[in-house]
């Protein structure tokens, strides 16, 4: 709470300053008819690198706009963006995650895109599936940037190494638990965990469950048995040296290069498809990507994107914003320069148009995604306003689940009186 407070009171010293100031920073069209925008996301250094060449072709073939980049790693653009929305400052073109979306739109941050569709934005190639999931309560404020599904991205040659010849065909949870153990038994992890959230939610998909209820305000499923079920087995595993303990885990701190896959001490890890060239690239040596674990493995699965781009609802230069998008979507040499690393691409003219560009490792993303669309369902709606905290409350309760500290059934029930606490104040 004392955290919070203090977001709180700097966002509002930055609203007051920024009040006092010209602002010049909304972005503006100059004497000579050049409209400036800003643009900013997250990422990594080779995220910023080649969106910066993408933003250079636009203003070449566009030469009246000027555009203003801002970029940072992911918890440090969210603390950036929080003050900037308070002052009604925020950039014209911002990057969006999933969590966030609806906390914005909610908000009133976000412009509704749908009249935009069709004219400065084209997405006349694109999936209706794909689209509608930048929509919340039924406005398009997000446009994804690309797609991606979940799948476990493992060393073939370590995979050997402990003693194990091939993943079993069509995994379910009982024969993923006896390989990892086997695993174990060689001294070799066999993955690095998961992300509870995001696994935990698809875990509940295939029982035709949800994380979330439909209307935001409570958790989606009632049986607690199935939280003890899911998070019982990963501590299990954890404690049986399938995966690395929680101070292993807190050292490494998610960097690639300190996994235990890219050390050769681990065989895969569980994450999205767009995370997979990253992962090849550092690790340097051949890898494969296998589905996610059943049964009713196609309840579970859901293309979801990698991220959104959206125009803020403050920006004064809307329609070149959503020009900019359109450029992102459908520009065949832009795409060159993306191949796919902010998710598959969304048009599937674009998808034809740079196949011959794309390395291997890329092209293995492509044909996974592309083998696991017809077998994937409707993604869930995008995570209620609290998600956030809801997601930072399961992570702090599974680590404590992890160390030993608390039972399955402890965290069941205290994660549920957390979540729904957070999620009752959306009634």
């Amino acid at each position: 709470m004392r955290k919070k407070g203090k977001w709180i009171v700097l966002a509002l010293l930055l609203a007051m300053a920024t009040a006092c100031s010209s602002g010049g920073g909304k972005g503006a069209s100059s004497a000579d008819g050049q409209t400036t925008l800003r643009i900013a996301w997250w990422g990594s250094d080779t995220r910023h690198e080649y969106t910066q060449k993408v933003i250079d072709l636009y203003m070449e073939k566009n030469p009246n706009v000027k555009v203003d980049v801002e970029y940072a790693s992911f918890d440090d653009y969210w603390k950036k963006l929080a003050p900037q929305a308070a002052a009604n400052q925020l950039p014209d073109i911002v990057q969006m995650d999933i969590s966030y979306i609806s906390q914005y739109a909610k908000n009133g941050q976000l412009e509704d895109l749908a009249p935009y569709a069709g004219k400065q934005i084209n997405l006349g190639d694109v999936s209706e599936n794909v689209i509608s999931t930048g929509v919340v309560n039924g406005k398009q404020y997000g446009i994804p940037s690309g797609v991606n599904v979940l799948g476990f991205h493992y060393d073939p040659a370590t995979l050997k190494k402990a003693g194990i010849d091939s993943l079993p065909e069509e995994m379910t949870w009982d024969t993923y638990e006896k390989t990892a153990l086997q695993a174990a038994a060689n001294k070799i992890y066999f993955d690095s965990g998961v992300a509870p959230d995001i696994f935990f939610h698809y875990y509940l998909r295939t029982k035709g469950q949800s994380l979330y209820n439909a209307d935001g305000t409570a958790l989606g499923y009632e049986d607690d048995a199935l939280f003890v079920d899911f998070f019982g087995r990963m501590a299990r595993l954890i404690e049986k040296g399938a995966a690395p303990s929680p101070d292993l885990t807190n050292q490494t701190k998610g960097i690639i290069e300190e996994s235990e896959l890219v050390k050769g001490k681990g065989i895969g890890i569980w994450q999205w498809s767009n995370q997979f060239v990253a992962l090849q690239q550092v690790a340097n040596r051949p890898l494969e990507i296998a589905p996610m674990p059943g049964p009713d493995m196609e309840k579970g699965l859901y293309m979801q994107p990698s991220m959104y781009w959206a125009v803020t609802s403050n920006s004064k230069h809307k329609e070149e914003a959503a020009k900019f998008i359109d450029f992102w979507v459908n520009d065949v040499e832009a795409n060159k320069l993306i191949k796919g690393e902010r998710g598959v691409p969304i048009s599937g003219k674009i998808k034809e148009a740079i196949a011959s560009e794309l390395s291997e490792p890329t092209r293995q993303v492509f044909d996974f995604v592309a083998a696991m669309e017809p077998k994937a369902s409707p993604m869930s709606p995008p995570p209620p306003v609290g998600s956030p905290e809801v997601i930072a409350s399961l992570t702090d309760i599974v680590e404590e689940l992890n160390f030993g500290k608390i039972t399955a059934e402890q965290a069941a029930k205290t994660f549920r009186d957390s979540a729904n606490a957070v999620l009752a104040k959306n009634k």
